[in-house]
């Protein structure tokens, strides 16, 4: 598996920096995976170009099943009232599917009074570079891409989150939590309101994020391989147990599963090759240490035999469940039995 490329975060450098420096441009294009920093981004500048109580005159919104081109141009023409600016949103609108050369015409003629930002919410942007629609967005606009943070600023604001709400967590606690819920801040923030909740001191414990935090699931099948790896099979039932009232189809779960016990794998090959979490990381395009240090402590406790074994038979497992009409249920179970027996440790 190739690395992930790493993100280019220089366009959402510029935007904090004319954000706060008062010169916020004329046309954006916002989009990525992390919908919390672009809505708070988007928050920034209404508050910055739309004086308090002229939002109804000076705040312009279309959405991608309105849009049309006349529309817009129409909302472009609206002068602003007691203000020095409006702001114009537009949402989930393929840019590139529509009339590229007036869209093109329109970023070039942008009055300087004009903000003009697209969202991409429920839709993704796909820029075509061959077009002049591009060019025209390039040299006048800037596509800010709201990328998943990396993990040191993500504890960073895990912590500043907690303390918010009158609460402490230590940088490994911090770790465990985005481990658990995943490393969007949108899921984040509702984990975060529920443990401070629930917390009874001032320093949130591991113990208050186990008690009410809403794991992933990628989490709740690396706590099952955990407990076979900690010989502990009464937990690693109680685990599937869990993963079946999660009501997922039984295919997704194992394909979680496969992917898990892949990994496991390339944890003990790098073991064998003494090699260490760099590498793992490297292999799977992981953010985050957090993740390859854990695989590469359960995969000191089980052989290589064993994990090409578990990979081999998560395999013949998947091709059962697609060609068989076995139920998927009791060929989790069966599979949970062969990766608990003799010699999983």
């Amino acid at each position: 598996m190739p690395p992930k490329p790493k993100a280019d975060n220089a366009a959402y450098k510029q935007l904090k920096k004319d954000i706060d420096q008062g010169s916020i441009g004329r046309l954006y294009v916002f989009c990525g995976e992390e919908a919390y920093l672009r809505d708070f981004y988007l928050g920034r500048i209404k508050k910055k170009l739309l004086p308090p109580g002229m939002e109804e005159f000076n705040l312009h919104t279309l959405s991608g099943k309105e849009f049309e081109l006349k529309k817009l141009e129409q909302m472009v023409d609206c002068l602003p009232m007691m203000s020095e600016r409006t702001l114009i949103v537009v949402s989930d609108y393929d840019i590139y599917k529509g009339d590229k050369e007036g869209l093109a015409a329109l970023f070039a003629d942008l009055p300087e009074y004009v903000c003009l930002v697209f969202v991409y919410d429920l839709i993704e942007y796909k820029a075509d570079a061959r077009t002049k629609l591009a060019g025209a967005l390039k040299a006048h606009g800037s596509v800010v891409a709201f990328n998943r943070q990396e993990q040191g600023d993500l504890v960073d604001w895990v912590k500043r989150r907690f303390k918010a709400d009158g609460h402490d967590i230590d940088s490994e606690e911090a770790r465990y939590l985005i481990f658990l819920c995943g490393d969007l801040m949108n899921g984040l923030i509702s984990e975060i309101g529920k443990i401070s909740a629930y917390a009874k001191h001032h320093r949130v414990t591991r113990e208050d994020i186990d008690a009410v935090a809403t794991p992933q699931l990628d989490a709740v099948v690396f706590q099952m391989t955990d407990a076979i790896a900690l010989k502990d099979f009464n937990r690693a039932a109680l685990v599937l147990g869990d993963l079946f009232h999660m009501q997922e189809a039984p295919i997704k779960l194992l394909s979680v599963l496969g992917r898990q016990l892949r990994q496991l794998y390339a944890a003990r090959l790098a073991l064998e090759a003494r090699k260490g979490t760099g590498y793992l990381m490297e292999l799977w395009g992981m953010r985050s240490a957090y993740p390859a240090e854990k695989l590469m402590q359960s995969a000191r406790r089980f052989s290589l035999a064993w994990c090409r074994r578990a990979v081999i038979r998560c395999g013949e497992i998947d091709l059962a469940m697609k060609s068989t009409g076995a139920d998927g249920e009791e060929l989790l179970t069966q599979l949970l039995l062969e990766l608990a027996g003799p010699g999983a440790a």
